[in-house]
This record gives structure tokens, C-alpha cells and sequence, in this order.
């Protein structure tokens, strides 16, 4: 029984593998906080929801992440706004460029989320063309 559940695991686990890191950290995150509230919505089975809980909110965040990085990306190459919105228009993220460090070869990226109207992410984040120089002593 060890072993099935080993082997189910590292199947479950093997797409991370080709993800990068902002997908790595959407799923973690979306993971953790999707298994804590299932297994606090989940009254009779705990484990069930958790498990329920963990595995969707690994997929959602880790699908928020790639649209993150997907336009940050898109922001820093064409050098403006960049916004995308839900079908249902309650979901908006919208990347800025900022700042170009012609040393570093890179871009800061303004991104903000909304949902419903309301913001609930406001971070700058460094996008760089494929490897950043630094001078290193």
C-alpha cells in the first residue's frame, strides 16, 4: 500500500518538474491554502477535503502564476501596459513596465490583480532578458 501511495505521489508531482520557478511557487502556495480550507469546509472527512482542496488550489495557482508570468513577460518585451480580464469581467491583472537597467538588461514590472473591483495584489517584480549581470567582486 506504501508503495502505491509512493509511486501515485511522484506521478503527481512530475509535472512540477518542467515548471518554472513562479509556477512552482503558484502551485505551493494555491496548494497550501487550498488544503486548509478544504479541510476546513470538509466536516465529516477532513483528510478528503484537504486532499480535494490541495490538488485544485495547486492548479489555480499555479494557472494564476503562468498568466503572471506570461504577461510580465509580454510587459518587458513590447515596453507597454499589459492587461488581462475573465470572461465574466469580475477577475482584471494588468503588468506596467517601470524602469529599464540597460546594466542588468533588466525591467521592473508594475502587477496588480483585481477581483471583483477590489485589489488584492500590488507588487513590482524584476523581469530580466534571459540572464541578469550583476559585477561580482
Amino acid at each position: 500500500m506504501k508503495k502505491a501511495v509512493a509511486i501515485v505521489m511522484m506521478l503527481a508531482l512530475l509535472p512540477l518538474a518542467a515548471c518554472t520557478q513562479y509556477h512552482t511557487e503558484g502551485a505551493v502556495t494555491g496548494g497550501a491554502v487550498g488544503g486548509v480550507a478544504g479541510a476546513l469546509l470538509d466536516h465529516k472527512n477532513p483528510w478528503r477535503g484537504g486532499v480535494i482542496g490541495a490538488a485544485l488550489g495547486a492548479v489555480l495557482g499555479a494557472t494564476i502564476a503562468d498568466i503572471s508570468y506570461r504577461a510580465s513577460r509580454e510587459a518587458y518585451t513590447t515596453g507597454r501596459p499589459v492587461e488581462y480580464r475573465t470572461e465574466d469581467g469580475r477577475g482584471v491583472y494588468r503588468a506596467e513596465p517601470l524602469d529599464y537597467d540597460a546594466r542588468t538588461r533588466c525591467r521592473k514590472i508594475h502587477e496588480r490583480v483585481w477581483e471583483d473591483g477590489r485589489l488584492v495584489k500590488d507588487q513590482v517584480r524584476e523581469v530580466c532578458e534571459s540572464t541578469r549581470y550583476e559585477r561580482g567582486y
